[in-house]
């Protein structure tokens, strides 16, 4: 399992900025106004060799009243559910009477704390970190969240002791894990029960059964599969009960230990912003995915094109994922979207041979040149496989590392349907190739260097 690492401080420390750092995202707002945050907000954190699910938090105040008494229960609950603890305070503004309340309230949770000391750029680090010594936490890390100075020490610092989790989903294995995620009451644990022919799961028309992810083996036309029940996942305002606080931990761990992950929707219910917060975060952990319009025998006939335009419009940042409609509860449906979960996975785990990953390159760049970047075309010159699920292909080429985004976009379409690449992501890594010539230019005559000079200028037209 991911080890969980909650953030925790006062307010206006750059708790959101480091959550954005650690996850290489942009999804926590970040603001120089004190108490941005108030619910959790969870990512998946990467610092090699450790992976991670990182906890954003509301900043903690003594005798909190109002709305800031909701985020001081916010952070309790983050912290219960942490395997470590990072404790951000300022190092421009030095230590501060909250600072020592937060340090009390992490000293009574008994969790492994780690002190970063936030804001030091160009600061000598003795010295910034002198003062936060006496919490007796150990040895402060002096980083820059915002510069992402100090981030690999403080993953290193925070998660000692702790072995980097393995990557359980990039090789292939004998069974096919596929998770099951949505919101409560969307199904989930019905399509399981439909799946393997007999009630495995506890079905209830309560959101909430499900408490934790439940891993169920079974096989379908001679492919064997473990499927994954998780809790339903509402928005963390509405998440109080003592139990079901542990479910979106869960349910981010279950998804990065899945093959493929089956996102299910309520055809009754309009497509909400949780359903693409959840589905996008499996997608950025690059598991393959299948959206699953449920409950869709409920929906009048006339109603139906509506609730097509409906899912297409706001999962379209999910285009490579097909979509079915089904009924877990009648079994309509339910056959092909194994077929689908079985494809997706297959292209997840593609192997594609280098010249056949070039030649699909080479006709793209015929059909569509990449663009001119201060004057010099991009020059794009062979493509090969640097891993699977997701599949990802390295591309080298002479300023390929400045190719747009619109264009890598372009290059992903174009190899998805070259190789058929349905129903998982696809990345695109864009390298430049060394220059042999880098440092030689002392060394040539000034004839040689009019020379070069006068292919450059032909190569940019």
């Amino acid at each position: 399992m991911l080890p969980v690492v909650a953030l925790v401080g006062r307010p206006n420390v750059g708790k959101s900025t480091l959550f954005n750092a650690l996850t290489g995202t942009r999804d926590a707002l970040v603001a120089d106004v004190p108490g941005l945050t108030r619910d959790r907000k969870y990512g998946y954190g990467r610092a090699e060799p450790h992976r991670f699910i990182v906890v954003d938090t509301g900043g903690l105040i003594e005798a909190p009243r109002g709305m800031h008494e909701l985020m001081a229960r916010q952070t309790a609950r983050a912290i219960e559910e942490a395997d470590r603890i990072v404790f951000l305070v300022d190092g421009q503004s030095g230590l501060d009477a909250a600072d020592r309340y937060v340090a009390d309230v992490l000293r009574r949770s008994g969790k492994p704390v780690t002190v970063a000391v936030n804001k030091s750029e160009d600061r000598d680090p003795d010295v910034v970190t002198a003062d936060f010594h006496g919490f007796g936490f150990g040895e402060p890390v002096a980083i820059s969240a915002a510069h992402r100075q100090g981030i690999d020490d403080l993953v290193a610092a925070a998660l000692a002791g702790i072995e980097p989790a393995a990557a359980a989903a990039d090789e292939p294995e004998h069974a096919t894990r596929v998770c099951v995620v949505g919101r409560p009451n969307v199904g989930k644990s019905t399509l399981i029960n439909r799946l393997v022919g007999e009630e495995r799961v506890i079905t209830f028309d309560q959101p909430g059964t499900t408490r934790d992810a439940v891993q169920v083996p079974f096989e379908r036309d001679g492919v064997r599969y473990v499927l994954i029940d998780t809790a339903g996942v509402r928005r963390r305002s509405r998440v109080e009960e003592d139990l079901e606080r542990w479910s979106v931990i869960k349910t981010l761990q279950a998804i990065d230990e899945a093959h493929v992950v089956i996102g299910v929707v309520d055809a009754r219910d309009a497509v909400a912003e949780q359903d693409a917060t959840l589905f996008g975060l499996a997608t950025e952990r690059g598991r393959a995915l299948v959206v699953a319009v449920n409950k869709w025998d409920h929906v009048e006939p006339g109603q139906r094109d509506a609730i097509r335009d409906q899912v297409a419009l706001r999962l379209r940042f999910l285009d490579f994922a097909p979509v079915h409609y089904i009924s877990a509860l009648h079994g309509s449906g339910v056959g092909t979207l194994m077929d689908a979960v079985r494809a997706a996975h297959a292209a997840a785990m593609r192997e594609m041979p280098t010249p056949e990953l070039t030649r699909v390159l080479e006709a793209a760049i015929r059909q569509h040149q990449p663009p001119l970047v201060r004057g010099r075309r991009i020059r794009l010159r062979y493509a090969h496989q640097g891993g699977r699920n997701p599949p990802v292909i390295v591309v080298h080429g002479a300023q390929a590392e400045r190719t747009p985004e619109d264009y890598r976009r372009y290059l992903v379409n174009c190899f998805r349907e070259a190789f058929k690449l349905e129903g998982t992501p696809v990345r695109v890594d864009l390298r430049s190739e060394a220059n042999p010539f880098a440092g030689r230019r002392d060394k040539l005559t000034p004839r040689q260097r009019r020379t070069r000079e006068r292919r450059k200028r032909r190569a940019g037209r």
